[in-house]
This record gives C-alpha cells, structure tokens and sequence, in this order.
C-alpha cells in the first residue's frame, strides 16, 4: 500500500504516477485517496480509470493524464525549484494531512522546513482601511516574533499586509494558481522577498491560471495549515468568512478583529465575534487560545482501509440499480445508503467510486448526491 504510512519516501516513478492521477479528470482529494485504498497504489488505479467510468455511466472516457504530460509539469517545477510533497512524506505539513480533503501532492517553493513549525493563518479584505491594515501588520509581526509562521493567501490588502510585517520571522503563501502564474502580478516581488525564510505552496498546475472558483478552494489550505485563523476586515459576502467557515468546520480556532459598525469592511468580522469567534485585539489573546493546542499530540490519522480485491467487491447490474435509485441531489449518508440498498459496504464504495470517475457524483462534508 502507497498511503497512510506517514514515513514513506515516494520514489520517482511513484511521484509521477501520483501526478498523472491527481491531474486525470474527476479526480480530487477525496477520490485520490479512495482510488489508492481500492486498488492498493496509483499506477493499478489509473489502468482502472476509463472502466470506472464506463461503468459508473460516462458519455466518454475521462481524460487520464499522461506520463509525458507528468513529466513535463515535473520539468517546469524543477526549473522553477518546485518540488511535490507526497501526503505520506514526513515532510508533509502535519495539520494540513489532518483535513478529509488534503492535496496527495503539494507544491513547494521556498524554504520547506517552515511548514514544520506552528502556523496562524491571517485573512481579511482586498480593500483594507489604513487602520486595518496596520493592525495586521502589528499582529503579524508580534506572533512571528512568538515562534509562529504567519499563513495567507497573497492577496491585496490584509493578506499582503501579514506576510510584509512576518518575512523576517518566516510566512506561507498558499497560491490558487500555479507557481509559474502569480496572482496578483504585482504580488511576485512580495512572493520573492518570503521565500528565503519563507514558502508558497499550490496543489494546482504549474501553470494553471486561478479562477475564481479557485480561491475557495485555496482558502480550506489556508485554515487548514494553521492552528487557527484570524480575520481583520471582512465584508458579509467575503472570501475571508469562507475561510473561516471552512476553519470551522476543520476543528481550527476561529478569530475576528473588532472594527467600526459603521464600516462595511468590518460587517462580517464583527458578525463572527457574535456567532462566537475569539475577539483579538493583540497578540496575546491569539496565544493563550491556542497554547493548550500546541500541548496536544496531532489526532491519529485512521489506518487506511485494505486495498479491496476487485472480483469480489465488483457491483453486478442490479446492484448498481438499487444504489442508483436512492441517490438524487439531496445528499444522504453512505451508511444509510448500504443499509437500505441491502448491498454491502464494498458494493456501495464501489459503485459510488465508479460515479466519482465518471463526474456523477458530488461529495458534501460526509454526503453523497448525484452531481
């Protein structure tokens, strides 16, 4: 088995056949992982791919991505000094493994011991006050002095504000593109003064230009780096309160700096300190909220499932009938579905598997439902 044996070293050919499957169609995180528990490594589950989708009712085969498309990202990368950390490396960021969605392969630029050690993520508006962002930087620079690496996202205002006042003390910028596609642009001056104590990481293409889709997406490795995540300025329908959101829901401590109600900037950063996010007015009020955490060992990550041997895990027609008729855009619970479609855990993994590949499924935070 290629996962969950947290000490591993993936050889070359074994890094780029965990490329080639990340970068195939309909393969994420969640499928990634589930794909190398079926089929025992990354090479068996890509041979296994155009059949998935042909059974799980794809028009056409999904795109696999191919060894001289791996290759050539791996080329770019290393001309870039990018290298790609395996989930089970130990170099690996520790609390990023923790998250149901954590990327099989992070991009790295920089220095890479710095995702070793305890981080604080800081987030907040594009167009941050004067005020607001001075007090970013105030906070920064006083937990970096604390021994914390601060993580943001490289945007303007409050996310550039962070890292400029930590680049001495060590900050992470997580990228929604590529490494070869900085966004901002005028951003790449900054990413070049973080990177010698600092890093910037990317599950995305070397050369994927972001999209907004993107930044939701990038915004779950934000908070899932870190210890806790603090907002300063953040509007109601702001990117920052996805963050938080998503923090939330990672088991990450959640933070708000208080602003003026006259301020729309400061609309959903006040709304957080009602909903019961810590109020932070210094550093100090970070530091004691998550001093006990840093005492605590990391959760034990659970023990992968044995690889399933396919002929007797393989859903017949009727099988796949059954479990089809209970799906629909609601989500249900995967245990409800192996209970009521009388099959067994594997059929049901299986076939849901199979709709994966094919792009017919959509996973929502432990729900399945016909995408």
């Amino acid at each position: 088995m290629e996962r969950h044996n947290h000490g591993i070293r993936l050889t070359d050919a074994q890094r780029r056949d965990w490329l080639r499957l990340f970068r195939s169609d309909h393969v994420g995180p969640r499928t990634f992982g589930l794909l190398l528990r079926h089929y025992g490594d990354a090479r068996a589950a890509l041979a296994a791919l155009p059949d998935l989708a042909r059974r799980g009712g794809a028009q056409r085969s999904p795109r696999v991505c191919s060894p001289d498309d791996a290759e050539r990202e791996m080329d770019a990368a290393h001309e870039l000094g990018v290298s790609f950390i395996g989930l089970d490396e130990p170099d690996y960021p520790a609390r990023l493994r923790e998250i149901d969605d954590a990327p099989p392969l992070l991009a790295v630029l920089g220095e890479r011991g710095v995702l070793d050690r305890p981080m604080l993520a800081m987030v907040g508006a594009r167009n941050a006050s004067a005020a607001g962002q001075k007090f970013a930087e105030r906070l920064a620079r006083d937990l970096g002095q604390a021994g914390f690496v601060i993580v943001s996202g490289l945007a303007r205002g409050i996310d550039a504000s962070a890292h400029r006042a930590s680049l001495s003390t060590g900050t992470v910028a997580v990228l929604a593109g590529g490494h070869a596609r900085i966004y901002p642009p005028e951003h790449v001056d900054l990413l070049a003064a973080i990177l010698p104590a600092g890093a910037a990481v990317s599950e995305m293409p070397i050369n994927w230009e972001p999209r907004s889709r993107d930044f939701p997406r990038r915004n779950r490795l934000i908070s899932g780096l870190a210890l806790g995540v603090i907002v300063v300025e953040a509007a109601m329908r702001s990117g920052s309160l996805i963050t938080a959101r998503l923090a939330g829901e990672q088991g990450r401590e959640v933070f708000a700096a208080p602003g003026s109600p006259l301020d729309p900037r400061a609309e959903g950063s006040n709304g957080l300190i009602k909903q019961g996010a810590t109020l932070v007015t210094e550093a100090n009020d970070v530091i004691a909220a998550v001093e006990p955490i840093l005492g605590r060992p990391l959760p034990m990550v659970e023990a992968a499932e044995p690889a399933v041997p396919p002929p007797t895990a393989e859903p017949d027609d009727a099988d796949r009938s059954r479990i089809m008729a209970l799906l629909g855009p609601t989500g249900v619970a995967i245990d409800d579905l192996i209970r009521l479609s009388g099959t067994s855990a594997a059929v049901v993994r299986t076939t849901l598997l199979e709709l994966d590949v094919a792009g017919r499924l959509d996973r929502r935070q432990g729900l399945v439902a016909l995408a």
